[in-house]
């Protein structure tokens, strides 16, 4: 460390010692620099640190600087800025606490023995100062990080649990972030520290791209925390702290926003208490949970398999299935279809089994389920028991049975053309009850017209489960267009605004890339309708409407001063986006699928049986 270069202002730079030729010398001063940088008050301290935290991103695997001491360094740095605000006021110091928990996150996110030895070197004590909110929420965010991932590892999870505090700061924090980054940060422009600013936007962007980045944080902050409940869930002497009601019930809500979706955010931390019997009853009498789950279950992002699995584990068990059973069979009958979910292989197998059982088994009994719920599960039975016949029946009979479908389609279409919405959809129905369960391109269009039907009808319960059935019968699995728009205007209708969202999104990713004329967007333009509808979702959806609601609401820089957290006059949407669709969306009812070349159904009658569906104003 005595080695200087001659242009470098600052005695013992880190850059010059890294800079060092000889392998021995080099790691003998980066040894030095890490012990006597805690002790040091002078200036320039902030960009060995950043450099630090540059490298720990880039290389989080290198073991270089963790067996020279880093670790014992950075909590070090911690402490002397919780200690001594003196120092943390002076030059830039204020930044030093952030990077040198982020720089603990990074070291110790992927190798289990760096997380050893940041345990050994002290790190976890001043983490959770930070955790308890000591500085400020900047902080808080990397330290939870950092914690997450020593929480992760068996052989150091028993140091962090044994910090009684950790696990109720994070249900906190996961619970309470968003307000907290609203409030500390988002609402006030001019009260905005600079430090966390810069953090922000490293110092590139203006005010509505700190906005931006907050949201961001605000996400990964409630993210994270989840993941580091979600660590605690897996051991069962932890889950009565984690069980309760209030936190709970929040749960399905927490997404945290369309970002961080390697989280496992509020349904993956569902479904590791759901795995475990002390967690079930719990969740089977939180109001509202499996609605929720339900809804998620049906949902066509990554998480959905979360909640099939929550609700199949409920059935599954005996002191939870009467309670949830009711609720709970009629959108796993809507998902029965899935084949292949992910790494979940035969998945509908699986929810028929688990379907069977519930009403065959004595522990749940036929008299404990309400008629509905038995016609559902035996219509879903009888389906199957169907497939079976097909499969030995002659392909004369099959496509005779096909031959008639089509003829009952074709005047379903015929009545929804003159406006007989209601006669249409009992014609769909009739086609769906004759057309061979193994035509599954059929099928898809049956049930996406019936949900248009029920969505004039004003059913939309009806036509999110219809929806839900083509998207499971379409190949690729939930990426059949026009039933996404459908279930995304019936969540609408519904009030859900993150489901109708994620489906509106789905949506026009499909339009980009079909080659139905009618649904393929010219020059990429989003159609009206769509943008629209995701506009108005996103509103209501947005990651801070609550805390915005509750603290009087925001006007957001860059958006014509639109106030968010306040209700906006939204009651042309349904029309407009009605009307648009004729030039636009073309959300037509006949032949759904032009792109399935090899579709029995196809024929020159139905290429032409090709009508705009009317706007829910003309119905009305």
């Amino acid at each position: 460390m005595d080695k200087v270069s001659s242009d470098c202002p600052y005695p013992g730079c880190f850059f010059c010692v890294m800079k060092e030729g000889n392998p021995s010398k080099r790691r003998a001063s980066i040894l030095k620099f890490f012990r006597e940088l805690p002790a040091q008050d002078d200036d320039g301290q902030v960009l060995p640190i950043s450099g630090l935290w540059n490298t720990a991103m880039a290389h989080p695997n290198d073991p270089e600087f963790i067996e020279l001491g880093i670790f014992e360094c950075m909590a070090a740095l911690i402490w002397k800025g919780l200690k001594n605000r003196r120092w943390l006021s002076h030059d830039q110091n204020i930044y030093i606490p952030y990077y040198a928990a982020h720089i603990i996150g990074s070291y110790t996110m992927n190798m289990e023995e760096f997380a050893e030895s940041a345990v050994h070197a002290g790190v976890i004590p001043p983490l959770v100062e930070l955790l308890r909110g000591r500085l400020t929420w900047v902080e808080q965010r990397v330290a939870v990080r950092a914690l997450g991932h020593l929480a992760t590892y068996a052989s150091t999870f028993p140091a962090v649990a044994s910090h009684g505090e950790i696990l109720e700061l994070s249900i906190q924090l996961a619970t309470s972030s968003l307000e907290i980054v609203y409030s500390h940060f988002y609402q006030y422009v001019d009260r905005r520290l600079s430090y966390h600013c810069d953090l922000l936007t490293r110092g590139m962007g203006g005010v509505e791209m700190e906005s931006r980045k907050a949201e961001e944080w605000a996400s990964q902050l409630q993210c994270w925390s989840l993941q580091l409940i979600n660590c605690f869930a897996f051991k069962p002497e932890f889950l009565p702290t984690i069980c309760k009601p209030e936190f709970l019930i929040k749960l399905p809500g927490m997404w945290g926003g369309l970002v961080n979706e390697n989280s496992p955010a509020g349904i993956g931390l569902l479904r590791t208490i759901c795995h475990h019997k002390l967690g079930r009853g719990p969740v089977a009498s939180c109001p509202g949970m499996i609605e929720a789950l339900c809804n998620i279950a049906r949902s066509s992002d990554d998480w959905q398999y979360m909640a099939i699995d929550c609700l199949l584990w409920l059935l599954q068990d005996p002191n939870t299935c009467h309670k949830v059973i009711d609720k709970a069979v009629p959108a796993l009958i809507d998902l029965a279809e899935i084949t292949t979910l992910g790494d979940h292989k035969k998945l509908g197998d699986s929810i028929v089994n688990v379907l069977q059982e519930c009403i065959q088994s004595p522990g749940t009994g036929r008299n404990s389920l309400s008629n509905r719920t038995k016609e559902l599960i035996e219509e879903l039975l009888s389906s199957r028991q169907r497939l079976k016949w097909e499969k030995t029946m002659p392909k004369e009979d099959l496509h005779i049975k096909q031959a008639a479908a089509l003829v009952v389609k074709l005047e379903g279409n015929s009545l929804f053309s003159s406006g007989n919405i209601a006669g249409a959809a009992s014609k769909y129905s009739e086609a769906l009850a004759l057309c061979p369960v193994r035509s599954k391109k059929e099928r898809v269009v049956l049930y996406s017209n019936r949900a248009q039907c029920y969505l004039l009808l004003q059913q939309p319960v009806a036509a999110i489960s219809d929806a839900t059935r083509a998207l499971c019968l379409h190949n690729p699995l939930n990426r059949h267009a026009k039933s996404l728009w459908r279930r995304a205007q019936a969540y609408d209708m519904l009030g859900l605004a993150k489901e109708s969202l994620l489906d509106a999104i789905l949506f026009i990713n499909e339009c980009s890339q079909s080659n139905d004329p009618d649904l393929s967007l010219r020059q990429n333009k989003v159609p009206d309708y769509a943008e629209r509808l995701v506009k108005k979702q996103m509103r209501a959806a947005w990651l801070f409407r609550e805390a915005a609601i509750k603290h009087g609401g925001v006007h957001c820089e860059g958006d014509a001063g639109e106030i968010y957290g306040q209700e906006t006059d939204d009651s042309e949407w349904e029309t407009a986006s009605e009307s648009d669709i004729g030039n636009d969306g073309r959300d037509q009812m006949g032949d759904d699928d032009d792109d399935d070349d090899d579709s029995e159904w196809k024929n020159e009658d139905e290429r032409k049986d090709k009508y705009d569906k009317p706007s829910v104003k003309g119905i009305n």
